[in-house]
């Protein structure tokens, strides 16, 4: 056998033996039906460590997917380790037993029901469910109750998934991203009407991609948040639904280091599906719907840290009290920056008197915003009190539409302390009468507005109202 025939030959038995060692690594994927571990999915026995143990000899293994077929499986607090997939086939749920017990602190001093703490590679995915009991008496608690579990909880971790199941009924907020890095959450559906503090999503993390999501809760939907030294940032948001009985994206009210280089585009908020715990209509002065969220979009910085660079455009709102809402204030920590914002192409239909604003404080202005081809359909039935009123400053109060009472002397817009805001080809539409000016300003310098349309306030009150400011009209 010559030299040339030989190395053919040794290649061959090489290729070979590579194809059966890379078929037995795959024959070694760790690949398992939960029941076949002993989890018995009858909605009353205790899988909490049958499932843990699964989790953790799969991650001790490489790594692979563990498959929950139809049924209910009860649990306490479970922790995905590297490289583990859930898999919840359809009509399959994954139940929290509402047992305190059964969901230690961490080490982050929070409860949680699925935790991924810590770890990469991780994937929860397939068409069924993951319940957190958060109705049961146990977990009812009251508004603002610490050490009730979230339902999901993504802690310190990267390269992690979250693709295609319906999270419910949580005991506190849904799903918490925080201090993690590259979190890709799509087709996600969730709904949380059954306790206080029943957030969607919060967001404190980098690198994030939101998509394809319905997000129905009581409390705010979708909520950026920086509760740590790290900055949330590099995160995009796309092609959802929300609904909620607050606010429908919210920035805040945690700011300490901030937000930074953030895309939120094609979205629709619309009313939530039931309120069990609000009753604005009956609690607000100039709410006359059931149910209605108070801001469709809220950007807030109000414990020091920054707001920069945020987009947010195409947005079709209807079922809220505000539009958008944009408050720098000074509630802990020294004043911070909120600037280079641009909102469009928004369509709108509020359901109150409090106009949609954009307020700092005295020597802190929020500056470089651009609101362009937006349309808002005002309800209106604003008083001649209500255009007189005087808006007290609340500098340390907690930031929402309502912090300076239930109606603003404008209608439409107001804005204190804030400079070079830009607004081109927007347009107001009054349902009702109201006796306020359409935008009011004061304190405020470089305003320009171009191409604006709005419906004249009764009382030959001004269309535009401006107070120790700079308003320039432009075609």
């Amino acid at each position: 056998m010559n030299t040339k025939i030989k190395l053919i030959v040794g290649f061959l038995i090489l290729s070979i033996q590579l194809s059966f060692a890379i078929n037995e690594f795959s024959s070694k994927a760790y690949n398992l039906n939960i029941k076949e571990f002993g989890a018995i999915p009858d909605g009353f026995t205790d899988n909490t460590k049958l499932i843990q143990k699964a989790i953790d000899q799969c991650s001790a293994s490489g790594g692979g997917t563990i498959y929950f077929p139809q049924g209910i499986f009860m649990s306490g607090t479970i922790f995905i380790k590297d490289n583990v997939s859930l898999y919840l086939a359809k009509s399959s749920v994954l139940k929290g037993i509402a047992v305190d017990s059964l969901y230690p602190v961490t080490s982050s001093g929070k409860k949680g029901f699925v935790r991924i703490d810590n770890v990469s590679n991780v994937t929860i995915s397939g068409e069924g469910t993951i319940d957190g009991s958060g109705d049961n008496k146990n977990f009812q608690k009251g508004d603002d109750a610490i050490l009730r579990p979230f339902l999901l909880e993504c802690l310190g971790s990267e390269n992690i998934v979250v693709k295609d199941v319906q999270l419910q009924n949580s005991a506190f907020w849904t799903f918490h991203i925080f201090e993690s890095d590259g979190v890709r959450v799509d087709g996600v559906k969730i709904y949380s009407h059954s306790n206080f503090n029943n957030d969607g999503i919060d967001i404190d993390a980098k690198n994030v991609i939101i998509s394809n999501c319905l997000i129905d809760t009581d409390d705010d939907a979708l909520c950026f948040k920086s509760e740590s030294k790290l900055m949330c940032e590099n995160v995009v948001v796309s092609n959802c639904i929300f609904a909620s009985n607050c606010n429908f994206i919210k920035f805040g009210t945690a700011s300490y280091s901030g937000f930074k280089n953030i895309v939120i585009s094609n979205c629709v908020l619309r009313p939530a599906s039931e309120s069990k715990f609000r009753f604005w209509d009956k609690n607000i002065e100039g709410i006359t719907d059931k149910i209605t969220g108070i801001s469709g979009i809220a950007l807030e910085v109000v414990d020091g840290g920054m707001m920069d660079q945020i987009t947010i455009n195409n947005i079709s709102m209807t079922g809220v009290q505000t539009p958008f809402f944009m408050r720098l204030g000074s509630r802990k920590n020294p004043t911070g920056s909120l600037k280079n914002i641009l909102i469009s192409n928004i369509v709108a239909s509020t359901h109150s008197k409090i106009p949609s604003s954009i307020v700092g404080v005295p020597g802190f202005c929020i500056e470089n915003v651009v609101i362009r081809d937006v349309i808002i359909n005002c309800q209106g039935n604003g008083t001649i009190e209500d255009s007189n009123k005087e808006v007290l400053e609340n500098e340390s109060a907690y930031p929402e539409n309502r912090m300076f009472g239930n109606s603003l002397p404008a209608y439409g817009l107001f804005v204190r302390h804030a400079k070079n805001i830009h607004i081109d080809n927007l347009q107001l539409k009054l349902l009702n009468t109201d006796y306020r000016s359409a935008i009011y300003v004061e304190d405020s310098n470089d305003i320009k507005i171009r191409s604006f349309k709005a419906d004249a306030p009764a009382g030959k009150k001004p269309l535009i109202r401006k107070l120790k400011s700079s308003v320039i009209l432009l075609d």
